[in-house]
């Protein structure tokens, strides 16, 4: 390891959009391949690294609520489209040699490991990427909070939450209101009283409670997953 990471065990959060590239929907083999390449080059570095994949790709429990499906079925959908997001993910990495395993929350023996904490940090202590899906295996819960969830219990020392195209994090949408202001700061208590579009307001607490730090970074630049592992100075940081 020829340079010194600021972080040694680390949750990404990647949302499902990520992966879906320009279509929008579903996943993209390209993008995929990039966001392969840059968790490879962080696996380099030494960091223990496990990813938290979200959904929104294929299927939303919300989608499912607004027309008229019981909420707890749509969440369960939503589950079963972050697993396969994390299969397919998986298969990228080990294409270019990186030791992966996919742990879910609910239980699919034929295709995946039950997330056992134990065996999670023994994987990463062994070198390998850990995706965990399935969110946290119960409706009503974010994939966000799935993401707080389990940096406290394998003792993460950060939470990267890499966005689809935003930089950090604004006090408005930068897309839509061009006088939206960006913070290179906040607390866990400003994300919650200032209704911050981080993470829900569930995952904000956890974070806050376990005094698990947060850095929101844009995912679509490349190089930058890399340059947070090594501790430059990019995105929006949130502690405290």
């Amino acid at each position: 390891m020829t340079e010194q990471v600021k972080y040694k065990r680390v949750v990404m959060k990647l949302s499902g959009e990520a992966l879906a590239g320009e279509k929008g929907f579903g996943i993209d083999p390209q993008t995929m391949k990039k966001i392969a390449k840059e968790v490879k080059e962080v696996h380099e570095l030494g960091a223990q690294l496990a990813i938290v994949v979200g959904g929104g790709n294929i299927w939303r429990g919300r989608t499912g609520e607004e027309i008229g499906m019981e909420r707890a079925q749509a969440d369960y959908m939503g589950m079963l489209a972050t697993i396969m997001n994390a299969l397919g993910l998986q298969d990228a990495l080990e294409n270019l040699g990186v030791a992966t395993r996919v742990q879910t929350a609910i239980e699919m023996s034929e295709v995946a490991e039950p997330y056992i904490r134990r065996r999670a940090i023994r994987h990463l202590e062994k070198g390998r990427v850990v995706i965990f899906a399935g969110g946290t295996g119960n409706p009503y819960f974010s994939t966000d909070t799935t993401a707080a969830l389990r940096a406290a219990e394998i003792d993460a020392d950060v939470i990267l939450m890499a966005k689809n195209g935003v930089d950090g994090v604004y006090s408005a949408d930068p897309n839509i209101d061009d006088t939206a202001e960006k913070y290179e700061e906040l607390t866990h208590s400003d994300i919650i009283e200032k209704h911050l579009q981080v993470m829900d307001s569930t995952a904000s607490s956890l974070s806050m409670d376990n005094q698990i730090p947060l850095i929101v970074f844009d995912l679509n630049t490349p190089g930058n997953i890399r340059r947070v592992m090594l501790g430059e100075e990019i995105g929006t940081v949130v502690k405290g």
